[in-house]
Formats: structure tokens, C-alpha cells, sequence
């Protein structure tokens, strides 16, 4: 016999946000995205389902094995849902926007959705908000997006906030610069993932004597930003690693320039997650929160068509974003008696209350506000907090 279905039931990974959880993160995406419109950056939105061929061509590649697929059935053509929203804003620069004045300014915001989840973020649909600034090469650029995402989180009220800030692409130059196979390359690179100091030093003999000094210093360097700064300064490398070098700590020295109460820690190895990046990369951290609050980096804005744009943006994680902060203080509702004029009602909500409408007579006023979770109650006499 077929059990009966529970129509409730949702898939793994998705859920309903409920009041007061859903104005929570829509006051809270609205605070986001004014900030950085403070600092001159315009919103675009792009759609929830594009052709695939356009939607992972690209930068869009990284998300390739994460995004839902479908046919159009009016077009016949294969469509992908948004796993990610930076290669749509890179396509939207790159066409929409492509006669207009660099460095472009963009941000958004709004849903993805992705195959499955991870260990620390398990939820497959949830809230992006970001900006990217396009068509710019220089550390100012960087340090711009870092500085300005840390602030505005902390003005929303995260507290306890450290930026974690890495170089993905310093271990390959000093790799290329030592003639290392693909092959040995590969195994350094799983065993710098896992942190694993030993195997470094078990490769030994395919890195060479001092390949494997500068590996092994880079992998035990991450910790606090001057800490890991005066471990590469220390190390004697090739040119291009050198210019990688260089790139990271000209940024933070921009960034401390710019706001010297931020903490900034480094990780000169790290490399998951920023796979399609081309320079600084960061990830904002508190501590006791579940998961990174978002991530961000230097990366070229790749359409797939020939068109390239050097980029730097971020990406924060509103359910995790969410989680940092305070507990929500919802509207205060204060309700309204039936035959109450419309004139207060409209009043009170000017000054900012959610004013409830009774629609009908009741015997008991202070029951009827108390059942609709009011939390004040309208009366001749004034304003009766319940």
C-alpha cells in the first residue's frame, strides 16, 4: 500500500523562510545593496534561467557541474538555473553594458540554486548579494571591494569579522619557475589543500632541495597578514612569483591604509574555491558562525565570446550572513479596532508601526491584538502596550 504523500515535504537542501525570518533577510539585503550604492555602485538583475550555452560559458565554467539543467520547451534549446550570479554580471558587462565607462560599478542580488550543498553551507537554494568592479587592473581595485564589503558589514552589525586573503595564483608561477611535471604538480597541490606538511616534504625529490623549503615555508607562513608577509619577503623567488608576492601585499598594505581596525590573516597556499581566479583573492570569517560569510577575488571577465575584462567583486551568503548578525527586532505591530478611522491607521504607519486592521467587531480588543501577535493595542485613551 502506497503511503500517503506528505505535500509539505521539501527537497534536501531548500526550506520556507517564515516571518519575521524572510523581512529579516529582505531588510537586511536592502541595507547591503544601499551601502554599496553609497560607493557608487549601480544594481543590475539578471534572470533566474539563461540559455546554458550562455550562462557557463566563460568564468561560468566553475559552476558547470553545480547548475540545474532543463529544455526551454519553446525554444527547444537547453537552459541552465543560476548557480552563481558573477557570470551573468560579467555576460551583462561584457554586452548590455559594454560601451559603458570604465571601471564599471555593479552590484545584485537574489537567488541560486545549486545541485548539493556542502559540509558547511548544506542548503542547495539561498540569497546572493555582491558587486563587481569591471575593466580595472589595479590593487586600488582590490583593496576597494575588500574595504567596502567589510564595512558594510559591519554596519549592518557583524561583529567579530576577519578577512582571510590568499594568492591562488603563487603556488603554479613558483611551480612553472621550478619546472615541476603536471603530474607532481597535481599531488603538490592535493596535499597543500589538506594542509599536509609531511607529503609536501615526501615530494622532496621531484620539487628539488630548495623547491621544497619554499613550499613547505609557504605552507606553515598562514596566520596573521604581517606574520605571513615577513615569511615571503623571506623567500627567494622567480620573477613572475615574485610579481604575484608583490600583488598581495601591495593590497593589504591598501587595505590597512584604508581601514587599520579590519583583522587580516593570509593563507599564501589556498587555492578550493577560487579555481577561476587570477590574483588576490579573500573570505570574510566570524568566529563561532557556521561557514564563510562570502568570498571574493581578482578574476578575468571571460563571456566565452573573446571578450576579456580584468575584474575584482565578491559574493556574500545571506543565510550565513544572517547568522552573524543580532537577533531580528521585527516591526512593531499595534492593532487596530474595527471601526478604528483610517486616518490613525495611515498615521501610525507613517511613523514606521505595522498598524493591523480589525474586520470585525470583537468583544475583547486586547484578545483579538494579542491572537494576531500584535504587540501594542489602538484605543481612545492611546497607545496600550500589551
Amino acid at each position: 500500500m502506497n503511503e500517503p504523500v506528505n505535500k509539505a515535504l521539501l527537497p534536501a537542501g531548500m526550506s520556507d523562510a517564515l516571518p519575521p525570518d524572510a523581512a529579516f533577510e529582505a531588510d537586511t539585503l536592502d541595507d547591503l545593496l544601499l551601502s554599496f550604492a553609497g560607493h557608487g555602485y549601480q544594481q543590475v538583475k539578471p534572470p533566474l534561467i539563461e540559455f546554458e550555452e550562455g550562462l557557463l560559458a566563460g568564468v561560468g565554467t566553475a559552476v558547470s557541474a553545480q547548475t540545474f539543467r532543463l529544455m526551454d520547451p519553446i525554444s527547444q534549446r537547453m537552459m541552465g538555473v543560476r548557480a552563481d550570479m558573477t557570470p551573468q554580471v560579467a555576460r551583462i558587462a561584457a554586452s548590455r553594458l559594454k560601451k559603458a565607462p570604465r571601471p564599471l560599478r555593479l552590484s545584485y542580488a537574489g537567488q541560486v540554486l545549486r545541485i548539493k550543498g556542502s559540509q558547511l553551507r548544506p542548503e542547495r537554494q539561498f540569497s546572493q548579494v555582491g558587486a563587481e568592479l569591471i575593466g580595472v587592473t589595479e590593487p586600488a581595485a582590490d583593496a576597494e571591494v575588500i574595504v567596502m564589503a567589510a564595512n558594510a558589514l559591519t554596519k549592518i552589525g557583524v561583529s567579530n569579522l576577519s578577512i582571510d586573503l590568499g594568492i591562488p595564483t603563487l603556488v603554479p608561477a613558483i611551480c612553472r619557475e621550478l619546472d615541476i611535471s603536471e603530474e607532481v604538480e597535481g599531488k603538490l597541490r592535493l596535499a597543500l589543500d589538506r594542509k599536509d606538511a609531511a607529503e609536501v616534504a615526501a615530494l622532496a625529490n621531484d620539487l628539488g632541495a630548495d623547491g621544497c623549503k619554499i613550499l613547505s615555508a609557504l605552507l606553515a607562513a598562514a596566520g596573521p597578514a604581517h606574520k605571513t608577509i615577513d615569511v615571503l619577503n623571506a623567500l627567494d623567488l622567480g620573477d613572475h612569483a615574485a610579481q604575484e608576492r608583490h600583488a598581495l601585499i601591495e593590497v593589504i598594505s591598501l587595505i590597512e591604509a584604508a581601514d587599520s581596525d579590519l583583522t587580516l590573516t593570509v593563507d599564501p597556499v589556498e587555492n578550493r574555491g577560487f579555481e577561476y581566479h587570477s590574483g588576490v583573492t579573500f573570505t570574510f570569517f566570524v568566529r563561532g558562525v557556521r561557514g564563510e560569510l562570502g568570498t571574493g577575488g581578482r578574476y578575468v571577465a571571460n563571456t566565452g565570446n573573446g571578450h576579456e575584462e580584468p575584474s575584482t567583486g565578491f559574493t556574500l551568503f545571506m543565510d550565513t550572513v544572517l547568522r552573524a548578525l543580532p537577533e531580528y527586532i521585527p516591526q512593531a505591530r499595534i492593532f487596530m479596532p474595527w471601526g478604528t478611522g483610517r486616518e490613525a491607521a495611515e498615521k501610525l504607519r507613517a511613523e514606521g508601526w505595522a498598524a493591523v486592521s480589525g474586520l470585525v467587531a470583537v468583544e475583547n480588543d486586547e484578545a483579538e491584538a494579542k491572537r494576531l501577535l500584535c504587540t501594542h493595542l489602538f484605543t481612545e485613551n492611546g497607545i496600550v502596550e500589551l
